[in-house]
C-alpha cells in the first residue's frame, strides 16, 4: 500500500453518533430513582447503568463523575412541579394547595425527596443552587395567588407576602430535618384558617 501523497485530499473523520436524548433521560431517571431509595453514598454508577439499560462507559461519556450524575438527577427531580390552584377564592386556593403539598410530603416518594433535597444541598453547592431555584419558582407561583387575592380585595395589601408564602414550607423543612411528624390532610383546615387569620381584611 502506497503512502498518501501530500497532494491527496485530507480524509474527513466522522464525529461519531450524536447523543440520544432518550438515553440521557433514562440515565438521569434511573439515577434519581436510586438516589431516592439508597441515597448518594449507596448509589453506584454500575447500578445506574444497569437500571437504565446502558453500559457504564455510556454514563461516564455524559457525566464524568458520580457527583456530576447526581446533580443531573436532582435537576430531574426538581423539575417536577406541583400545580398552583386558581379558584377565584384565597380560601379555596389555600385549601387545594395545602392538600396537594401535604399529600406529597406524606407519601414515601415525597418524604424521600425532602430528605434527599436537604442532604444533597448540604453536600453539593450545585444541588443547593438547584434547590433554591426550584423553591423560588414555587414561591413565585404562590405569591401570585396572594397578589390575585389582594387585587380582588380579599387580602390586606399590607401583608408580609413572603412570610405568608414561606411559613408552611418552613414547617415542612424543619420537620424533615428533625424527623418529626409532618402535618397531614387532617390538619389542612386548621392550617388554612391559621393563614387566613393573618392575611384577610377585617370583615
Amino acid at each position: 500500500m502506497n503512502p498518501p501523497s501530500p497532494d491527496d485530499p485530507p480524509v474527513r473523520r466522522g464525529r461519531g453518533r450524536p447523543r440520544d436524548p432518550a438515553t440521557d433521560s433514562r440515565i438521569t431517571e434511573a439515577a434519581a430513582d436510586l438516589l431516592l431509595v439508597r441515597g448518594f453514598d449507596k448509589m453506584t454508577v454500575d447500578d445506574v447503568a444497569a437500571k437504565a439499560g446502558v453500559g457504564k462507559a455510556t454514563v461516564y461519556r455524559r457525566w464524568p463523575s458520580k457527583d456530576d450524575l447526581a446533580v443531573a438527577a436532582m435537576a430531574t427531580l426538581f423539575a417536577s412541579e406541583l400545580p398552583e390552584p386558581n379558584t377565584g377564592s384565597i380560601e379555596n386556593d389555600l385549601r387545594a394547595s395545602y392538600r396537594t403539598v401535604l399529600t406529597f410530603v406524606n407519601s414515601p416518594q415525597g418524604a424521600a425527596f425532602l430528605r434527599m433535597s436537604v442532604a444533597e444541598s448540604v453536600r453539593d453547592e450545585r444541588i443547593a443552587a438547584l434547590y433554591r431555584e426550584s423553591t423560588q419558582k414555587r414561591e413565585d407561583e404562590t405569591r401570585r395567588t396572594f397578589e390575585r387575592a389582594i387585587a380582588r380585595g380579599e387580602v390586606r395589601p399590607d401583608i408580609d407576602v413572603d412570610s405568608a408564602v414561606q411559613w408552611l414550607g418552613g414547617v415542612i423543612t424543619t420537620r424533615t430535618i428533625t424527623g418529626r411528624p409532618m402535618p397531614t390532610l387532617d390538619d389542612v383546615e386548621a392550617l388554612v384558617q391559621f393563614t387566613l387569620r393573618g392575611v384577610l381584611r377585617a370583615g
